[in-house]
């Protein structure tokens, strides 16, 4: 079968099998649409064209700042990289330098050692001998042997409660030395020779009669804790010779005080005083009923005026005479003209 399409003017034409069809003429405002649809669509292509055009320089700026921002990060990557290979080389510096130390120390301690052991041996030349050489620091090895042995001394010294103790009769016995003191000046020293064995008891003393010595003994179980018995009896011995020591003084430094009467344990002194104004005469007892410390426990006064001891002057008097020793006592009261 043979199709044939043909133009004519009047309209396109069809013949089919010696059949011809005719289809109708196009409109002219149907090609003006066309035309119209072709013209949108050049202008909507040129915009995008010209969208394209516009944007593509924006991309570029885009990326160069990305590009920049990431050269910085690693920029700043590799500085903290290196401050902390810089940190770790000087730790590295500071351990080994430390190791020195340590191995110096460790050093100084063995020679330290030989030396402490060739002192208490009492045979330093020969242990000088065995040492390796002799170091130009030997001399001060030495000064600093004999420091670490006296250290050792003195600490014995103090657990052992500050007390010189010498063995006797091949330990079966021992010496205690208890020394006194009052404001830094050294006062008298009590000697006890006390048997260890079989049991722990005193065999022979200087101390003075009115200590209480066995009752101390005994109270402080002397049996079992020596330490607590000498610590007890040095505060009733250190207080004896304080007291002793402010009668003393009161003697020699207040010639216008007057002493009346004390008793051997010098917990009982009694003063007379003089009022300058009033030319009064002061009757001042103290009593120091604790005998471990150095202050008195009661201070009563007596006068012919008998409104005096209940002036606040005096209240003051007696509250200062409690609280500070009696001859430091005296001075501030002449200062306030309580006492000629």
């Amino acid at each position: 079968m043979v199709c044939e399409r043909k133009q004519c003017a009047s309209g396109d034409r069809t013949e089919v099998g010696g059949v011809v069809t005719q289809q109708p003429p196009k409109s002219k405002t149907c090609k003006r649409s066309g035309c119209l649809h072709r013209i949108k669509y050049v202008q909507k292509n040129k915009e995008k064209d010209s969208g394209n055009m516009e944007g593509a320089p924006a991309k570029g700026v885009l990326s160069h700042l990305s590009l920049l921002e990431v050269k910085a990060r690693s920029r700043k990557t590799q500085l903290q990289q290196q401050s902390r290979v810089m940190e770790l080389k000087a730790k590295v510096e500071a351990l080994k330098t430390q190791r020195e130390q340590l191995k110096a120390q460790i050093q100084t301690h063995q020679d330290l050692q030989k030396l402490r052991l060739a002192m208490d041996k009492q045979c330093a030349d020969e242990e000088e001998e065995n040492m390796e050489e002799e170091s130009e620091n030997s001399k001060l090895l030495r000064l600093m042997a004999r420091h670490t042995q006296l250290k050792d001394l003195l600490h014995a010294h103090h657990l052992i409660g500050g007390y010189d103790i010498i063995k006797t009769r091949k330990g079966k016995g021992a010496c205690v030395s208890i020394a006194t003191a009052y404001e830094d000046v050294f006062l008298d020293t009590f000697n006890l020779e006390i048997d260890l064995k079989p049991t722990v008891k005193i065999s022979r003393h200087n101390i003075p009669p009115f200590i209480p010595l066995n009752n101390l003994a005994e109270q402080n179980n002397m049996q079992t804790d020596l330490r607590v018995f000498l610590d007890t009896l040095s505060k009733h011995l250190n207080a004896f010779a304080g007291r002793k020591q402010q009668l003393k003084l009161v003697k020699e430094k207040h010639k216008s005080v007057e002493v009346m009467e004390s008793n051997v344990l010098c917990s009982l002194l009694v003063l007379l005083f003089t009022v300058p104004r009033e030319k009064t005469a002061v009757l001042c007892t103290l009593d120091y009923t604790d005998h471990t410390r150095c202050l008195p426990t009661r201070v009563h006064l007596e006068s012919e005026d008998k409104q005096l001891p209940d002036s606040p002057q005096w209240k003051k008097n007696c509250t200062l005479l409690m609280e500070t020793p009696v001859h430091k006592a005296l001075i501030t009261m002449k200062k306030m003209g309580s006492i000629a």
